[in-house]
């Protein structure tokens, strides 16, 4: 009798390991699968933001080509002044902060709206403001362009920084570029 007493205490001891471990099993499995959550939820948000960064940058890259097409037209560089004539500055002085850092000058009419619409996917339509920095004048090639007999020819190039902002899906997500352009104005 003594047997199957023993017998019973030691089954009702292994349910009750079995039950333990069924536990521990169900709390692994359960820390595995909040992990696995989180995981693509991080993975999902990376994402989102990086498209994000791809649309502010996709607005900046239009408005450099609209500031592009705009030079283009440009016949003379007395249009740039030191009060950014519609988003058209002269020269900055030496030591001057840089104007793109200065919040107004991308909500005021220091930047002008890219003509170039970028639809309803971004927060705001990308600006840009052009500098003219600088006249380079080389002589070395200048014979080549004007009239080789009047012996007063220069190939002058006139240098042009565009900067511009895109903003992508939300405000957060803003891009500026820079792209330095020259030509010879006619």
């Amino acid at each position: 009798m003594r047997r199957f007493h023993d017998i019973g205490i030691s089954l009702r001891r292994h349910r009750g390991m079995a039950l333990f471990i069924s536990l521990v099993l169900l709390l692994v499995l359960t820390i595995i699968g909040v992990s696995a959550v989180q995981t693509s939820t991080l993975e999902t948000r990376m994402a989102r933001n990086e498209h994000d960064v791809l649309l502010a940058f996709e607005a900046a890259e239009s408005a450099l080509h609209d500031a592009e097409d705009l030079l283009e037209t440009v016949v003379t560089t007395t249009v740039f002044t030191s009060g950014g004539n519609n988003g058209l500055w002269d020269i900055p002085d030496l030591g001057d902060p840089n104007r793109w850092d200065d919040p107004d000058i991308w909500t005021g009419g220091g930047s002008v709206v890219a003509s170039t619409s970028v639809g309803t996917v971004v927060a705001a339509q990308p600006r840009y403001f052009i500098e003219h920095i600088a006249s380079i004048e080389r002589e070395e090639n200048a014979y080549q362009i004007d009239d080789p007999y009047a012996m007063t020819a220069t190939d002058r190039v006139e240098i042009f920084r565009i900067t511009a902002l895109g903003t992508g899906g939300t405000e957060n997500a803003r891009v500026m570029l820079q792209s330095t352009y020259g030509r010879v104005l006619d």
